[in-house]
Protein backbone atom coordinates (compact mmCIF):
# COMPACT_ATOMS: atom_id res chain seq x y z
CA UNK A 1 0.00 0.00 0.00
CA UNK A 2 2.60 2.27 0.69
CA UNK A 3 4.57 1.68 -2.11
CA UNK A 4 1.37 2.48 -4.80
CA UNK A 5 0.84 5.91 -2.87
CA UNK A 6 4.41 6.42 -2.98
CA UNK A 7 4.28 5.83 -7.06
CA UNK A 8 1.04 7.57 -7.27
CA UNK A 9 2.54 11.17 -5.64
CA UNK A 10 5.66 10.83 -7.68
CA UNK A 11 3.28 10.46 -10.92
CA UNK A 12 1.38 13.75 -9.55
CA UNK A 13 5.09 15.74 -9.04
CA UNK A 14 5.53 15.27 -12.66
CA UNK A 15 8.46 14.55 -14.05
CA UNK A 16 11.15 16.29 -12.63
CA UNK A 17 12.13 18.70 -15.52
CA UNK A 18 11.43 21.68 -12.95
CA UNK A 19 12.66 20.02 -9.39
CA UNK A 20 16.01 21.29 -7.79
CA UNK A 21 16.75 17.16 -7.63
CA UNK A 22 15.83 15.12 -9.35
CA UNK A 23 17.03 11.02 -8.76
CA UNK A 24 15.33 8.18 -11.09
CA UNK A 25 16.10 4.56 -10.62
CA UNK A 26 19.99 5.34 -8.86
CA UNK A 27 21.71 2.34 -8.28
CA UNK A 28 25.24 1.60 -6.14
CA UNK A 29 26.79 -1.44 -5.22
CA UNK A 30 30.18 -2.12 -2.94
CA UNK A 31 31.60 -5.18 -4.07
CA UNK A 32 28.29 -7.90 -3.43
CA UNK A 33 26.94 -5.79 -1.30
CA UNK A 34 24.15 -3.52 -3.22
CA UNK A 35 23.22 -0.47 -1.34
CA UNK A 36 20.63 1.62 -3.84
CA UNK A 37 18.35 -0.71 -5.87
CA UNK A 38 16.45 1.94 -7.36
CA UNK A 39 16.19 5.11 -5.87
CA UNK A 40 13.56 7.74 -6.70
CA UNK A 41 13.05 10.80 -5.52
CA UNK A 42 12.18 14.53 -5.99
CA UNK A 43 13.22 17.70 -4.70
CA UNK A 44 11.19 20.76 -5.43
CA UNK A 45 13.50 24.09 -5.41
CA UNK A 46 13.21 26.40 -2.25
CA UNK A 47 12.03 23.47 0.08
CA UNK A 48 13.58 21.43 2.81
CA UNK A 49 13.67 17.29 1.41
CA UNK A 50 14.20 15.14 4.56
CA UNK A 51 16.01 11.24 3.73
CA UNK A 52 15.40 9.28 6.32
CA UNK A 53 17.09 6.13 7.02
CA UNK A 54 18.70 4.04 9.93
CA UNK A 55 22.57 3.62 9.75
CA UNK A 56 23.68 2.06 6.73
CA UNK A 57 20.67 3.05 4.32
CA UNK A 58 22.39 4.47 1.87
CA UNK A 59 21.69 8.33 2.66
CA UNK A 60 24.94 9.49 2.26
CA UNK A 61 25.78 7.21 -0.57
CA UNK A 62 22.90 9.13 -2.58
CA UNK A 63 24.30 12.72 -1.62
CA UNK A 64 27.57 11.65 -2.58
CA UNK A 65 26.34 10.52 -5.72
CA UNK A 66 24.35 13.46 -6.22
CA UNK A 67 27.01 15.96 -4.84
CA UNK A 68 29.12 14.30 -8.00
CA UNK A 69 31.93 12.67 -5.69
CA UNK A 70 30.84 9.15 -6.46
CA UNK A 71 30.20 7.65 -9.91
CA UNK A 72 26.38 5.42 -9.86
CA UNK A 73 26.20 2.16 -11.03
CA UNK A 74 22.90 3.25 -12.86
CA UNK A 75 19.84 5.41 -13.23
CA UNK A 76 19.65 9.58 -13.69
CA UNK A 77 20.77 12.14 -11.43
CA UNK A 78 19.51 15.11 -12.32
CA UNK A 79 20.88 18.77 -9.62
CA UNK A 80 19.99 22.09 -11.11
CA UNK A 81 18.98 21.13 -14.48
CA UNK A 82 22.39 19.48 -14.64
CA UNK A 83 23.09 15.74 -15.39
CA UNK A 84 25.62 14.80 -12.73
CA UNK A 85 27.52 12.28 -14.68
CA UNK A 86 27.75 14.41 -18.13
CA UNK A 87 27.93 17.99 -16.59
CA UNK A 88 30.04 17.60 -12.81
CA UNK A 89 31.62 21.00 -12.86
CA UNK A 90 28.08 22.76 -13.50
CA UNK A 91 26.59 20.92 -10.99
CA UNK A 92 29.37 21.56 -8.42
CA UNK A 93 29.15 25.14 -9.68
CA UNK A 94 25.61 25.17 -8.11
CA UNK A 95 25.55 23.25 -4.76
CA UNK A 96 27.29 23.18 -1.65
CA UNK A 97 28.00 20.02 0.96
CA UNK A 98 28.19 19.73 4.58
CA UNK A 99 28.79 16.64 5.79
CA UNK A 100 28.47 14.68 9.35
CA UNK A 101 31.10 16.57 10.67
CA UNK A 102 31.96 20.17 10.96
CA UNK A 103 34.49 20.60 8.13
CA UNK A 104 36.47 23.68 9.90
CA UNK A 105 40.02 24.05 10.06
CA UNK A 106 40.30 24.76 13.76
CA UNK A 107 43.86 26.68 13.81
CA UNK A 108 42.58 29.24 11.69
CA UNK A 109 40.00 31.60 13.18
CA UNK A 110 35.98 32.10 12.51
CA UNK A 111 37.07 34.91 10.18
CA UNK A 112 40.24 33.35 8.48
CA UNK A 113 38.15 30.08 7.56
CA UNK A 114 35.47 32.13 5.63
CA UNK A 115 38.58 34.32 3.63
CA UNK A 116 40.19 31.13 2.65
CA UNK A 117 36.88 29.69 1.14
CA UNK A 118 36.01 33.02 -0.64
CA UNK A 119 39.41 33.04 -2.10
CA UNK A 120 39.31 29.40 -2.96
CA UNK A 121 35.95 29.86 -4.73
CA UNK A 122 37.44 32.75 -6.12
CA UNK A 123 34.40 35.24 -5.16
CA UNK A 124 35.26 39.18 -5.05
CA UNK A 125 35.95 40.63 -2.10
CA UNK A 126 36.38 37.65 0.27
CA UNK A 127 36.30 40.19 3.60
CA UNK A 128 33.51 41.59 3.09
CA UNK A 129 31.84 38.16 2.53
CA UNK A 130 33.20 36.69 5.43
CA UNK A 131 31.85 39.82 7.22
CA UNK A 132 29.01 39.62 6.01
CA UNK A 133 28.47 36.23 6.82
CA UNK A 134 30.01 36.28 10.13
CA UNK A 135 26.44 38.70 11.38
CA UNK A 136 24.25 36.42 9.20
CA UNK A 137 25.22 33.63 11.40
CA UNK A 138 25.76 35.45 14.63
CA UNK A 139 29.62 34.58 15.21
CA UNK A 140 31.12 38.28 14.29
CA UNK A 141 32.18 38.38 18.38
CA UNK A 142 33.97 35.09 18.19
CA UNK A 143 35.43 36.30 14.68
CA UNK A 144 39.10 36.03 15.32
CA UNK A 145 39.33 33.31 17.97
CA UNK A 146 40.50 30.46 16.99
CA UNK A 147 37.91 27.75 16.10
CA UNK A 148 39.25 25.10 18.18
CA UNK A 149 37.47 27.20 20.87
CA UNK A 150 34.07 27.39 19.30
CA UNK A 151 31.07 25.43 20.75
CA UNK A 152 29.89 22.35 18.65
CA UNK A 153 26.55 24.60 17.85
CA UNK A 154 29.08 27.73 16.78
CA UNK A 155 31.68 24.95 15.05
CA UNK A 156 28.44 23.92 12.90
CA UNK A 157 27.15 27.58 12.12
CA UNK A 158 30.42 28.36 10.95
CA UNK A 159 30.87 25.27 8.17
CA UNK A 160 27.35 25.80 7.12
CA UNK A 161 28.42 29.50 6.30
CA UNK A 162 31.52 28.67 4.62
CA UNK A 163 28.99 26.60 2.62
CA UNK A 164 27.14 29.42 1.40
CA UNK A 165 30.11 31.14 -0.29
CA UNK A 166 29.60 31.63 -3.67
CA UNK A 167 25.31 31.38 -3.18
CA UNK A 168 24.47 28.06 -3.88
CA UNK A 169 21.04 27.60 -5.17
CA UNK A 170 21.15 23.79 -3.30
CA UNK A 171 22.66 22.40 0.01
CA UNK A 172 22.96 19.17 0.71
CA UNK A 173 23.16 18.65 4.71
CA UNK A 174 24.41 15.18 5.97
CA UNK A 175 23.26 14.38 9.39
CA UNK A 176 23.98 17.83 10.53
CA UNK A 177 23.31 17.78 13.92
CA UNK A 178 24.97 14.06 14.76
CA UNK A 179 26.66 14.27 18.28
CA UNK A 180 25.25 18.62 18.76
CA UNK A 181 23.52 18.88 22.51
CA UNK A 182 19.82 20.14 22.49
CA UNK A 183 20.52 23.83 21.86
CA UNK A 184 22.82 23.56 19.29
CA UNK A 185 20.58 21.32 17.27
CA UNK A 186 17.99 23.93 17.85
CA UNK A 187 20.93 26.50 16.85
CA UNK A 188 20.91 24.49 13.55
CA UNK A 189 17.50 24.00 13.04
CA UNK A 190 16.76 27.89 12.92
CA UNK A 191 19.79 28.14 10.64
CA UNK A 192 18.12 25.88 8.04
CA UNK A 193 15.19 27.14 8.16
CA UNK A 194 16.69 30.88 7.12
CA UNK A 195 18.12 29.15 4.46
CA UNK A 196 14.92 27.52 2.88
CA UNK A 197 12.90 30.88 3.57
CA UNK A 198 15.67 32.53 1.76
CA UNK A 199 14.83 30.25 -1.81
CA UNK A 200 17.41 27.83 -0.87
CA UNK A 201 16.94 24.27 -1.73
CA UNK A 202 18.09 22.01 1.00
CA UNK A 203 18.25 18.10 1.09
CA UNK A 204 18.35 17.06 4.71
CA UNK A 205 19.74 13.96 5.60
CA UNK A 206 18.98 12.54 9.61
CA UNK A 207 18.38 9.47 11.69
CA UNK A 208 16.35 12.16 13.77
CA UNK A 209 12.71 11.66 13.27
CA UNK A 210 11.61 14.79 14.89
CA UNK A 211 14.43 17.02 13.14
CA UNK A 212 12.68 16.06 9.96
CA UNK A 213 9.45 16.53 11.45
CA UNK A 214 10.09 20.15 12.63
CA UNK A 215 12.21 21.29 9.18
CA UNK A 216 10.85 19.23 6.33
CA UNK A 217 7.95 19.72 3.67
CA UNK A 218 8.68 16.49 2.29
CA UNK A 219 10.11 12.97 4.14
CA UNK A 220 11.23 10.07 2.42
CA UNK A 221 12.36 6.89 4.06
CA UNK A 222 15.07 4.98 2.28
CA UNK A 223 15.27 1.19 3.27
CA UNK A 224 16.34 -1.84 1.90
CA UNK A 225 18.02 0.16 -0.84
CA UNK A 226 14.74 1.77 -2.09
CA UNK A 227 12.31 4.60 -1.03
CA UNK A 228 9.42 3.23 0.50
CA UNK A 229 7.74 6.26 1.41
CA UNK A 230 7.62 9.19 0.03
CA UNK A 231 5.68 12.58 0.93
CA UNK A 232 4.71 15.20 3.20
CA UNK A 233 4.33 14.50 7.26
CA UNK A 234 0.07 14.54 6.75
CA UNK A 235 0.89 12.47 4.04
CA UNK A 236 2.67 9.66 5.41
CA UNK A 237 0.70 10.11 8.89
CA UNK A 238 -2.48 9.13 6.52
CA UNK A 239 -0.87 5.80 5.23
CA UNK A 240 -1.41 4.58 8.73
CA UNK A 241 -4.55 3.57 10.75
CA UNK A 242 -6.03 6.44 12.61
CA UNK A 243 -4.78 6.89 16.11
CA UNK A 244 -6.27 5.76 19.60
CA UNK A 245 -7.43 8.75 21.67
CA UNK A 246 -6.67 8.57 25.33
CA UNK A 247 -6.64 11.41 27.87
CA UNK A 248 -3.33 11.24 29.74
CA UNK A 249 -1.60 13.63 31.82
CA UNK A 250 1.40 14.93 29.25
CA UNK A 251 4.68 14.62 31.08
CA UNK A 252 7.89 16.81 29.74
CA UNK A 253 10.52 15.18 27.50
CA UNK A 254 13.84 15.80 29.00
CA UNK A 255 15.09 17.70 26.36
CA UNK A 256 11.97 19.82 27.10
CA UNK A 257 12.99 20.24 30.76
CA UNK A 258 16.41 20.26 29.98
CA UNK A 259 15.93 23.48 27.89
CA UNK A 260 14.04 24.87 30.52
CA UNK A 261 16.37 24.76 33.25
CA UNK A 262 18.89 26.41 30.56
CA UNK A 263 16.85 29.32 30.11
CA UNK A 264 15.66 30.36 33.80
CA UNK A 265 19.86 29.51 34.39
CA UNK A 266 20.54 32.56 31.59
CA UNK A 267 17.73 34.65 32.76
CA UNK A 268 18.71 35.00 36.56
Amino acid sequence: MTRNRTSTARKERGTGMNAAISIRNLTKSFGDNAVLKGVDLEVRPGTIFALLGSNGAGKTTTVNIASTLLAADGGSVRVAGHDVAESPEEVRRSISLTGQFAAVDEVLTGRENLVLIARLRRVDAPAKVADDLLARFGLTDAADRPASTYSGGMKRRLDIAMSLIGSPAIIFLDEPTTGLDPEARLEVWKTVQELRDGGTTILLTTQYLDEAEQLAERIAILHGGTIIADGTLDELKRMFPPAKVEYVEKQPTLEEIFLAIIGAKEAN
